[in-house]
């Protein structure tokens, strides 16, 4: 099959690089030249989106944000440009619900088919091919994205129509975010009283508070390894589509605008390239302890 793949940061790469390895004929664009790693696996180098989108049946996108999913599709020498009919364009970004049935419906009318399929896993998952994908879409556009979707992910959920991957991204994010704060907040509290946080970590994690997030975050927040998984800054990105979302629906969210506001302080105090559980240093500093976290007696 030939594929189209446009966005090969660090998600993008290692995604391409497995259709690749899977047989396909993957056709290559990003704004810079594309990865001699990926031409030299057997990848096809294109000069522009509406070139990918010429030559391949399925374009996949993995970019930052709606407005370079926008440029991408619609802009100069853009994939729609080079759509025909009976073509499929799957965003696997995460970007905004509304605006992707937008996008949808022009794609569409140009007889083409659209799904949207955000995705949970981070850098580890694009590269163990175990990405949990959320789609949204027809279910012939996604049945027919569903071969490489096995290539890509582990767990793969199709929610509904186009938009309603994206709605399951945003709340996935909302999840994990007000999580961590959670944690963050509780070991705070737990570091004040004078508390052993690690003792704590272990009881909670025996109850009805265990969680994947307790269990990972909590220990890199007790022993401060803030090396980036997810960077906070990429997260408020998420966030914010929360809250634009929430704002276009016309719902109050409070917490997640507790959350975003927590997420522009860190990334206001520099932290926002560190991993999310870093918002535990943002929490700590409000309630006056220390720049490092004192151990356990």
């Amino acid at each position: 099959m030939n594929i189209g793949f446009i966005g090969l940061g660090v998600m993008g790469r290692p995604m391409a690089s497995h259709l690749i390895a899977a047989g396909h004929v993957v056709y290559l664009n990003r704004v810079r030249q594309v990865s001699s790693f990926l031409v030299e696996q057997g990848g096809i180098a294109a000069d522009t989106p509406r070139a990918v989108a010429s030559s391949a049946d399925i374009v996949i996108l993995m970019l930052p944000d709606t407005p370079d999913v926008e440029t991408v599709l619609f802009g100069q020498d853009g994939v729609a440009e080079g759509l025909s009919n009976g073509k499929l364009v799957i965003d696997m970004s995460s970007i905004s619900p509304v605006e992707t049935r937008k996008f949808a419906r022009r794609i569409e009318a140009a007889g083409c088919q659209y799904v949207d399929a955000p995705v949970s896993g981070g850098e580890a998952g694009a590269r163990s091919a175990g990405l949990t994908i959320m789609a949204g879409g027809t279910p012939e556009a996604v049945e027919r994205a569903m071969p490489l979707f096995d290539i890509l992910g582990k767990t793969i959920t199709h929610i509904g129509p186009v938009g309603d991957g994206q709605v399951a991204k945003v709340a996935n994010q909302i999840v994990v975010g007000l999580t961590i704060q959670a944690v963050a907040e509780a070991f705070t509290l737990v570091e004040r009283a004078g508390s052993d946080r690690s003792k704590v970590r272990e009881a909670l994690l025996g109850g009805l508070a265990k969680s994947t997030i307790l269990d990972t975050h909590g220990r890199r927040m007790i022993d401060e390894a803030f090396a980036p998984g997810f960077r906070i800054q990429l997260h408020r990105k998420d966030i914010a589509l929360a809250t634009t979302t929430a704002r276009q629906l016309g719902l109050a969210l409070p917490g997640v605008g507790a959350l975003e506001q927590l997420m522009n302080a860190a990334v206001g105090c520099g932290d926002g390239d560190l991993d999310h559980s870093a918002l535990v240093k943002s929490i700590r500093a409000m309630a006056g302890l220390g720049e490092k976290a004192e151990p356990a007696s």
